[in-house]
């Protein structure tokens, strides 16, 4: 299986971190959005990032990769089966990807890739925005959510990754959840990020 996608990318995270907790193999290829390779966007016709191709199939998105490969490897299981599980999982993923990132990425796109690699200028008052006024009241919901190691019932699944995943890029920022606000956040992401899968998908190449 080949992956496309820097691995700076939470979504490209999110391969690369089932990828590891099934034990799949793979190659990764690093590249940016839009690149001009012809593989890729085949494999990405709107050249978003995450993409594959597996054994001739090409696949682009990085919840509808998990699902390919949740029905492929199917153990171990990283998508409940039980009814409300499956809700709450699907939920999370969702809201990982939309509502989380949209805000969590802020910090990551003015401190790090703006300077670095825009040659733009930070907006600090935009981080401060994200940090002060976005994000606690998602925090806030968060906190609520948790009352385990994982958010949805008693095993690691696609909840875990999709929630975690774009907590890396605010540490990249040199942010981190306020540990005595929201504890049991602080705790879940720094214990989530710790776990094998994640950090093999951090050591990934960024392109």
């Amino acid at each position: 299986m080949i992956v496309y996608g820097t691995g700076y990318s939470p979504y490209v995270r999110k391969v690369l971190v089932s990828l590891a907790e099934k034990g799949i193999a793979y190659e990764h290829r690093p590249v940016m959005f839009h690149a001009p390779d012809a593989d890729f966007q085949a494999a990405s016709p709107l050249g978003k990032i995450p993409a594959i191709e597996d054994d001739g199939f090409r696949l682009a998105d990085s919840s509808a990769i998990l699902w390919y490969l949740e029905r492929k490897h199917p153990t171990p299981a990283l998508v409940p089966t039980e009814p409300k599980a499956l809700g709450r999982a699907v939920w999370f993923d969702k809201f990982g990807d939309t509502e989380l990132f949209a805000k969590l990425i802020v910090p990551f796109v003015q401190r790090v890739l703006k300077p670095n690699m825009m040659k733009q200028p930070t907006d600090e008052g935009a981080v401060a925005q994200a940090l002060d006024t976005d994000l606690p009241p998602l925090f806030d919901y968060l906190e609520r959510e948790i009352s385990g190691p994982y958010l949805v019932g008693d095993a690691f699944s696609i909840a875990d990754i999709s929630i975690a995943t774009s907590f890396y890029n605010l540490h990249l920022a040199q942010a981190k959840v306020d540990a005595d606000r929201w504890p049991k956040l602080a705790a879940y992401v720094d214990a989530t990020l710790a776990r094998p899968s994640f950090k093999a998908a951090l050591e990934a190449k960024k392109g």
